[in-house]
């Protein structure tokens, strides 16, 4: 009985959006392979061909909820819910479903012009119009590896049960798979791992919504971090040039308004201008990063300025001796005075000098 329960479980347990592309997923694979086994040709109807976008446009979204092989769908099946049921429950269905069409979609139509200009540089009869078609999802699971890595990077997992690896390692683990069977001729359809990259990334670091993110926070858009960096995707060794390209094209996007630029100039005089914390755009992470430098610098402020207050304590001369006692009776006030230091509560006796007489009385 608890088997059988068991897949019921985990189905009640998958969030609507998840569910929905899931059944997405089912149904347009099965759909696929019987038009491709019965009706020889009419696949294009669901499959991206570059050549047919403009009367199949629905292709551009479809095309990623089909997969060709019964290995491909039965992997999907099981990874496609399990993913998105996290990100559902960190976004919700709607953002969840947002992310999902404009990952696929938008690598889709970055594919169709990959192809266009192929078709015009190299030719070759037409192949990259027609003879090429790009299905299954994966766009979707190297976009959701993103998410993963913006929201759990440290998270550790283990790969065919022995191999431990950070979500945050994966992605260009992925990219790298990508590159490798496009320099081998694959380009179909493992080059949209890298177009679902890019496009999650982009849409993650400058789009999103995030203004529930933070309580009583105003909307903001993006996630601004440092930890999110597109320089971090890449190794050390990589970072210089990586960082000035970077730089060259996020300039052109700000001057273009593709994006808004938010620099450390503005950073500053938004956060500590008017003496009071101001929420800026950069989500969650970013708005903890941006909340533990402005505790350090006030940490730092306020040590420094307990520094210069116990270096400058003015002593106080003693009132109670007009004239300068003997060596004994000196030696006795010093004593007494020490032991009634400024700032140690004492009652009535710690304004009181003892004094000693030459005869032994006090």
């Amino acid at each position: 009985m608890a088997m059988l329960n068991s897949p019921l479980q985990f189905v009640t347990s998958i969030p609507p959006a998840a569910r929905a592309f899931t059944i997405l997923l089912v149904v347009s694979s099965l759909l696929r392979n019987l038009l491709a086994v019965y009706s020889p040709g009419k696949q294009a109807y669901l499959d991206l061909v570059p050549g047919l976008t403009l009367w199949h446009p629905w292709t551009l979204i479809t095309s990623a909820f089909v997969e060709v092989t019964i290995v491909e769908m039965a992997l999907s099946i099981v990874i496609l819910p399990i993913s998105l049921r996290y990100v559902e429950r960190l976004w919700g269905a709607v953002e969840t479903t947002k992310f999902v069409l404009i990952t696929v979609g938008v690598s889709n139509v970055i594919a169709v012009f990959v192809n266009i200009i192929e078709h015009i540089a190299i030719g070759q009869d037409g192949y990259f119009l027609f003879g090429m078609a790009y299905n299954g999802l994966m766009a979707l699971q190297v976009g959701v590896l993103v998410a993963l890595t913006q929201a759990i990077p440290e998270h550790q997992i283990l790969l065919f049960g022995a191999l431990g690896v950070r979500i945050k390692r994966l992605p260009m683990l992925y990219v790298t798979f990508s590159n490798i069977m496009c320099i081998l001729g694959y380009q179909s359809p493992y080059i949209l791992i890298q177009f679902g990259w890019l496009v999650s990334w982009v849409y993650l670091r400058f789009y999103k919504r995030t203004g529930g993110d933070v309580i009583g926070a105003s909307e903001t858009w993006g996630d601004r971090s440092e930890t999110f960096a597109f320089v971090n995707w890449f190794p050390p060794l990589l970072h210089k040039p990586v960082s000035i390209l970077s730089d060259v094209v996020y300039k052109s996007c700000t001057r273009a308004g593709l994006v808004k630029a938010y620099g450390q100039e503005e950073f500053e005089t938004s956060t500590y201008g008017n003496g009071a914390y101001v929420h800026l755009p950069g989500g969650a992470r970013a708005e903890a990063e941006r909340r533990r430098a402005m505790a350090l610098k006030a940490l730092d402020q306020r040590l420094a300025s307990s520094s210069a207050s116990t270096v400058n304590v003015p002593s106080s001369p003693s009132t109670n001796s007009p004239k300068s006692p003997p060596t004994s009776q000196a030696n006795a006030t010093s004593i007494s005075t020490s032991s009634s230091a400024p700032g140690v509560s004492g009652g009535a006796s710690s304004g009181a000098v003892e004094r000693q007489t030459p005869d032994g009385e006090t």
